[in-house]
Protein backbone atom coordinates (compact mmCIF):
# COMPACT_ATOMS: atom_id res chain seq x y z
CA UNK A 1 0.00 0.00 0.00
CA UNK A 2 1.36 3.40 -0.96
CA UNK A 3 1.15 5.80 1.96
CA UNK A 4 0.45 9.47 1.33
CA UNK A 5 2.02 12.34 3.17
CA UNK A 6 -0.26 15.33 3.63
CA UNK A 7 1.00 18.79 4.42
CA UNK A 8 -2.06 20.73 5.49
CA UNK A 9 -2.11 24.49 5.09
CA UNK A 10 -4.13 27.47 3.92
CA UNK A 11 -2.01 28.72 1.00
CA UNK A 12 -3.14 27.35 -2.36
CA UNK A 13 -1.31 26.71 -5.62
CA UNK A 14 -2.41 24.68 -8.62
CA UNK A 15 0.89 23.73 -10.28
CA UNK A 16 1.89 20.79 -8.08
CA UNK A 17 3.46 18.07 -10.27
CA UNK A 18 2.02 14.62 -9.79
CA UNK A 19 3.98 12.39 -7.44
CA UNK A 20 4.94 15.02 -4.92
CA UNK A 21 3.56 15.14 -1.39
CA UNK A 22 -0.18 15.79 -1.33
CA UNK A 23 -0.90 19.28 0.00
CA UNK A 24 -4.45 20.15 0.94
CA UNK A 25 -6.22 23.35 1.80
CA UNK A 26 -8.84 22.60 4.40
CA UNK A 27 -10.78 24.51 6.97
CA UNK A 28 -13.95 25.20 8.78
CA UNK A 29 -14.79 22.16 10.87
CA UNK A 30 -13.20 23.53 14.03
CA UNK A 31 -15.79 26.29 14.07
CA UNK A 32 -18.75 24.11 15.05
CA UNK A 33 -21.45 25.82 17.08
CA UNK A 34 -21.56 25.55 20.85
CA UNK A 35 -23.19 22.48 22.33
CA UNK A 36 -26.29 22.46 24.48
CA UNK A 37 -25.16 19.23 26.16
CA UNK A 38 -23.77 20.10 29.64
CA UNK A 39 -21.08 17.42 29.46
CA UNK A 40 -19.84 18.75 26.15
CA UNK A 41 -19.93 22.33 27.45
CA UNK A 42 -17.66 21.14 30.24
CA UNK A 43 -15.19 19.85 27.67
CA UNK A 44 -15.07 23.13 25.85
CA UNK A 45 -18.30 23.95 24.14
CA UNK A 46 -18.05 22.47 20.65
CA UNK A 47 -21.06 20.62 19.28
CA UNK A 48 -20.48 16.85 18.99
CA UNK A 49 -19.90 16.08 15.32
CA UNK A 50 -20.11 12.61 13.81
CA UNK A 51 -17.29 11.36 11.63
CA UNK A 52 -19.59 11.42 8.61
CA UNK A 53 -20.63 14.99 9.36
CA UNK A 54 -17.08 16.15 9.94
CA UNK A 55 -15.80 14.65 6.71
CA UNK A 56 -18.76 16.15 4.86
CA UNK A 57 -17.68 19.55 6.15
CA UNK A 58 -14.13 18.87 4.98
CA UNK A 59 -15.41 18.00 1.51
CA UNK A 60 -17.63 21.08 1.45
CA UNK A 61 -14.68 23.30 2.25
CA UNK A 62 -13.15 22.52 -1.16
CA UNK A 63 -9.88 20.62 -0.99
CA UNK A 64 -7.29 22.35 -3.14
CA UNK A 65 -3.63 21.59 -3.83
CA UNK A 66 -1.41 23.80 -1.70
CA UNK A 67 2.19 24.28 -0.70
CA UNK A 68 3.46 25.79 2.46
CA UNK A 69 7.12 26.07 3.39
CA UNK A 70 8.03 26.71 6.99
CA UNK A 71 6.58 30.07 7.95
CA UNK A 72 9.00 32.64 9.27
CA UNK A 73 9.56 31.74 12.89
CA UNK A 74 7.02 28.89 12.56
CA UNK A 75 7.55 25.28 13.49
CA UNK A 76 6.92 22.00 11.71
CA UNK A 77 5.17 19.09 13.38
CA UNK A 78 5.23 15.59 11.88
CA UNK A 79 1.88 13.94 12.68
CA UNK A 80 2.29 10.16 12.40
CA UNK A 81 -0.94 8.15 12.31
CA UNK A 82 0.08 4.64 11.24
CA UNK A 83 -2.09 1.88 12.70
CA UNK A 84 -0.27 -1.44 12.91
CA UNK A 85 -2.77 -2.46 15.60
CA UNK A 86 -6.33 -1.19 15.99
CA UNK A 87 -7.17 1.59 13.51
CA UNK A 88 -9.27 4.34 15.09
CA UNK A 89 -11.91 6.07 13.01
CA UNK A 90 -10.43 9.45 13.90
CA UNK A 91 -7.23 8.67 11.95
CA UNK A 92 -8.77 6.71 9.08
CA UNK A 93 -8.57 8.57 5.79
CA UNK A 94 -11.39 8.49 3.25
CA UNK A 95 -10.42 8.97 -0.38
CA UNK A 96 -7.94 11.77 -0.95
CA UNK A 97 -8.93 13.80 2.10
CA UNK A 98 -7.31 13.91 5.53
CA UNK A 99 -8.65 12.11 8.55
CA UNK A 100 -10.60 14.00 11.19
CA UNK A 101 -7.56 14.05 13.51
CA UNK A 102 -5.28 15.36 10.74
CA UNK A 103 -7.77 18.04 9.78
CA UNK A 104 -8.30 19.13 13.36
CA UNK A 105 -4.61 19.25 14.28
CA UNK A 106 -4.06 21.42 11.22
CA UNK A 107 -6.74 23.86 12.37
CA UNK A 108 -4.95 23.95 15.74
CA UNK A 109 -1.67 24.63 13.97
CA UNK A 110 -3.22 27.50 12.05
CA UNK A 111 -4.23 29.14 15.32
CA UNK A 112 -0.99 28.40 17.13
CA UNK A 113 1.49 29.09 14.32
CA UNK A 114 2.85 25.67 13.36
CA UNK A 115 2.64 23.60 10.17
CA UNK A 116 1.42 20.00 10.23
CA UNK A 117 2.82 17.31 7.95
CA UNK A 118 0.70 14.18 8.35
CA UNK A 119 1.81 10.75 7.22
CA UNK A 120 1.24 7.04 7.76
CA UNK A 121 4.50 6.12 6.04
CA UNK A 122 7.03 4.81 8.57
CA UNK A 123 9.88 5.25 6.08
CA UNK A 124 9.87 8.96 6.93
CA UNK A 125 11.93 8.12 10.03
CA UNK A 126 14.77 6.86 7.82
CA UNK A 127 15.08 10.38 6.39
CA UNK A 128 16.12 13.73 7.77
CA UNK A 129 14.37 14.34 11.09
CA UNK A 130 16.13 17.65 11.70
CA UNK A 131 13.46 19.53 9.73
CA UNK A 132 10.83 18.74 12.36
CA UNK A 133 10.50 20.58 15.64
CA UNK A 134 8.19 17.99 17.17
CA UNK A 135 6.51 14.66 16.46
CA UNK A 136 2.86 13.92 17.24
CA UNK A 137 1.76 10.27 17.34
CA UNK A 138 -1.73 8.78 17.15
CA UNK A 139 -0.56 5.25 16.42
CA UNK A 140 -1.08 1.65 17.50
CA UNK A 141 0.72 -1.68 17.55
CA UNK A 142 4.23 -2.58 16.51
CA UNK A 143 5.04 0.15 13.99
CA UNK A 144 7.88 -1.90 12.49
CA UNK A 145 5.20 -4.20 10.99
CA UNK A 146 2.77 -3.28 8.16
CA UNK A 147 -0.16 -4.29 10.37
CA UNK A 148 -3.75 -3.21 9.97
CA UNK A 149 -3.48 -0.22 7.62
CA UNK A 150 -0.71 -1.85 5.53
CA UNK A 151 1.14 1.47 5.28
CA UNK A 152 4.94 1.14 5.03
CA UNK A 153 6.32 0.34 8.48
CA UNK A 154 9.13 1.97 10.42
CA UNK A 155 12.49 0.27 10.23
CA UNK A 156 14.24 -0.69 13.46
CA UNK A 157 16.77 2.02 12.59
CA UNK A 158 13.95 4.53 12.10
CA UNK A 159 12.62 3.80 15.58
CA UNK A 160 16.07 4.35 17.05
CA UNK A 161 16.44 7.57 15.02
CA UNK A 162 13.14 8.88 16.44
CA UNK A 163 14.14 8.15 20.03
CA UNK A 164 17.58 9.69 19.48
CA UNK A 165 16.05 12.83 17.96
CA UNK A 166 13.84 13.26 21.02
CA UNK A 167 16.75 12.78 23.42
CA UNK A 168 18.69 15.39 21.46
CA UNK A 169 15.96 18.01 21.85
CA UNK A 170 12.95 17.34 19.59
CA UNK A 171 9.47 17.42 21.07
CA UNK A 172 7.04 14.51 21.24
CA UNK A 173 3.26 14.58 21.74
CA UNK A 174 1.46 11.25 22.17
CA UNK A 175 -2.31 11.10 21.74
CA UNK A 176 -4.63 8.31 22.96
CA UNK A 177 -3.34 5.06 21.42
CA UNK A 178 0.24 6.32 21.27
CA UNK A 179 0.43 4.39 24.56
CA UNK A 180 -0.93 1.28 22.76
CA UNK A 181 2.19 1.31 20.59
CA UNK A 182 5.44 -0.73 20.86
CA UNK A 183 4.29 -2.72 23.87
CA UNK A 184 6.75 -3.99 26.44
CA UNK A 185 7.38 -7.74 26.46
CA UNK A 186 5.43 -9.93 28.86
CA UNK A 187 1.97 -9.71 30.42
CA UNK A 188 0.46 -6.33 29.67
CA UNK A 189 -1.53 -6.37 32.93
CA UNK A 190 1.68 -6.62 34.99
CA UNK A 191 4.41 -4.06 35.57
CA UNK A 192 7.21 -4.61 33.06
CA UNK A 193 10.66 -4.85 34.65
CA UNK A 194 12.16 -3.47 31.44
CA UNK A 195 9.69 -1.38 29.38
CA UNK A 196 10.17 -1.04 25.65
CA UNK A 197 12.44 1.98 24.93
CA UNK A 198 9.53 3.80 23.27
CA UNK A 199 7.31 3.19 26.32
CA UNK A 200 10.13 4.36 28.60
CA UNK A 201 10.27 7.58 26.56
CA UNK A 202 6.48 8.06 26.60
CA UNK A 203 6.13 7.52 30.34
CA UNK A 204 3.45 4.77 30.61
CA UNK A 205 1.69 2.02 28.69
CA UNK A 206 -1.86 1.00 27.77
CA UNK A 207 -3.18 -2.08 29.57
CA UNK A 208 -6.86 -2.06 28.57
CA UNK A 209 -10.13 -0.13 28.67
CA UNK A 210 -13.77 -0.63 29.56
CA UNK A 211 -16.85 0.71 27.82
CA UNK A 212 -17.14 4.41 27.05
CA UNK A 213 -18.65 6.32 29.95
CA UNK A 214 -18.78 9.71 31.61
CA UNK A 215 -16.01 10.34 34.14
CA UNK A 216 -14.53 13.20 36.11
CA UNK A 217 -11.10 14.56 35.21
CA UNK A 218 -9.06 16.52 37.74
CA UNK A 219 -6.64 19.15 36.43
CA UNK A 220 -3.44 18.82 38.44
CA UNK A 221 -1.56 21.75 36.88
CA UNK A 222 -3.79 24.44 35.38
CA UNK A 223 -0.73 26.63 34.68
CA UNK A 224 0.51 24.27 31.95
CA UNK A 225 0.01 25.52 28.37
CA UNK A 226 -3.44 24.57 27.11
CA UNK A 227 -4.89 24.06 30.60
CA UNK A 228 -5.17 27.61 31.87
CA UNK A 229 -8.67 28.33 33.09
CA UNK A 230 -9.39 24.66 33.77
CA UNK A 231 -8.72 24.66 37.51
CA UNK A 232 -12.08 23.09 38.33
CA UNK A 233 -11.63 20.08 36.07
CA UNK A 234 -14.37 18.67 33.84
CA UNK A 235 -16.63 15.69 33.20
CA UNK A 236 -16.96 14.10 29.75
CA UNK A 237 -17.76 10.82 28.03
CA UNK A 238 -14.70 9.11 26.56
CA UNK A 239 -13.01 5.76 26.08
CA UNK A 240 -10.79 5.81 29.16
CA UNK A 241 -7.47 4.01 28.92
CA UNK A 242 -6.24 2.10 31.94
CA UNK A 243 -2.48 2.63 32.08
CA UNK A 244 0.52 0.95 33.66
CA UNK A 245 4.34 1.19 33.78
CA UNK A 246 4.34 4.83 34.90
CA UNK A 247 7.75 6.49 34.84
CA UNK A 248 8.97 7.98 38.12
CA UNK A 249 9.54 11.44 36.65
CA UNK A 250 6.08 12.29 35.32
CA UNK A 251 4.77 15.80 35.83
CA UNK A 252 1.06 15.00 36.14
CA UNK A 253 -1.36 17.28 34.30
CA UNK A 254 -4.69 15.42 34.30
CA UNK A 255 -5.96 12.72 36.68
CA UNK A 256 -8.79 10.28 36.02
CA UNK A 257 -11.05 10.18 39.07
CA UNK A 258 -12.01 6.50 39.08
CA UNK A 259 -14.49 6.50 41.98
CA UNK A 260 -17.94 5.58 40.72
CA UNK A 261 -16.75 4.37 37.30
CA UNK A 262 -18.21 1.15 35.94
CA UNK A 263 -16.37 -2.09 35.04
CA UNK A 264 -13.39 -3.88 36.60
CA UNK A 265 -10.70 -2.02 34.65
CA UNK A 266 -11.37 1.11 36.68
CA UNK A 267 -11.42 -0.50 40.12
CA UNK A 268 -8.20 1.22 41.03
CA UNK A 269 -7.19 4.53 42.63
CA UNK A 270 -6.96 7.71 40.54
CA UNK A 271 -4.11 7.69 38.02
CA UNK A 272 -2.52 10.08 35.52
CA UNK A 273 -4.37 10.67 32.27
CA UNK A 274 -2.00 13.30 30.83
CA UNK A 275 1.52 14.33 31.77
CA UNK A 276 4.75 15.96 30.69
CA UNK A 277 8.32 14.75 31.20
CA UNK A 278 11.83 15.35 29.91
CA UNK A 279 13.69 12.80 27.79
CA UNK A 280 17.28 13.98 27.69
CA UNK A 281 17.04 17.42 26.08
CA UNK A 282 13.61 16.66 24.63
CA UNK A 283 10.12 17.41 25.94
CA UNK A 284 7.51 14.63 26.00
CA UNK A 285 3.75 15.05 26.49
CA UNK A 286 1.02 12.41 26.52
CA UNK A 287 -2.77 12.65 26.72
CA UNK A 288 -4.89 9.48 26.86
CA UNK A 289 -7.98 11.29 25.53
CA UNK A 290 -8.86 11.45 21.84
CA UNK A 291 -10.86 8.33 20.97
CA UNK A 292 -14.13 10.08 20.17
CA UNK A 293 -14.89 12.49 17.33
CA UNK A 294 -16.68 14.90 19.66
CA UNK A 295 -13.61 15.05 21.89
CA UNK A 296 -11.48 16.07 18.90
CA UNK A 297 -14.06 18.66 17.95
CA UNK A 298 -14.15 20.22 21.42
CA UNK A 299 -12.41 23.52 22.08
CA UNK A 300 -10.92 22.29 25.36
CA UNK A 301 -9.16 19.28 23.79
CA UNK A 302 -7.91 21.38 20.90
CA UNK A 303 -6.46 23.91 23.34
CA UNK A 304 -4.77 21.09 25.25
CA UNK A 305 -3.07 19.88 22.07
CA UNK A 306 -2.11 23.38 20.95
CA UNK A 307 -0.51 24.10 24.31
CA UNK A 308 1.17 20.69 24.42
CA UNK A 309 2.77 21.14 21.01
CA UNK A 310 3.90 24.67 21.84
CA UNK A 311 5.58 23.34 24.99
CA UNK A 312 7.05 20.23 23.35
CA UNK A 313 8.45 22.23 20.44
CA UNK A 314 10.08 24.66 22.87
CA UNK A 315 8.09 27.78 22.03
CA UNK A 316 6.27 28.01 25.36
CA UNK A 317 7.93 27.39 28.75
CA UNK A 318 6.34 25.46 31.61
CA UNK A 319 7.42 23.74 34.79
CA UNK A 320 7.97 19.99 34.54
CA UNK A 321 8.93 18.86 38.04
CA UNK A 322 8.29 15.18 38.80
CA UNK A 323 5.23 14.80 41.05
CA UNK A 324 3.71 11.39 40.31
CA UNK A 325 3.83 10.23 43.93
CA UNK A 326 2.55 13.53 45.32
CA UNK A 327 -0.39 13.87 42.90
CA UNK A 328 -1.37 10.21 42.38
CA UNK A 329 0.30 8.24 45.21
CA UNK A 330 -1.47 4.97 44.33
CA UNK A 331 -1.25 5.21 40.54
CA UNK A 332 0.68 1.94 40.31
CA UNK A 333 -2.05 -0.02 42.09
CA UNK A 334 -3.64 -2.10 39.34
CA UNK A 335 -7.24 -3.40 39.21
CA UNK A 336 -7.86 -6.77 40.88
CA UNK A 337 -7.37 -9.79 38.64
CA UNK A 338 -10.57 -10.99 37.06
Amino acid sequence: MEARTIELSRRARTDRPRGQHTHLKVGGIADAKRASNPAERALGGARPVTRRGALALIAASGLLPAAMPRAAGGQIVLFFTKSSGFEHETVRRTGEGPSLAEQTLTEIGTRHGFTVIATKDGQVFDGDLDRYDAFAFFTSGNLTEPGTDRAPPMSAQGKQALLAAIRQGKGFVGIHSASDTFHSPGDRSATAPQPDPYIAMLGAEFRGHGSQQAARVKVADASFPGLRGSENGFTITEEWYSLTNFADDLHVLLVLETEGMQEPEYRRPPYPLAWARREGKGRVYYNAMGHRDDVWMSVRFQEMLGGAIAWAAGSMPAGCAADLIEVTPQARMMPPER
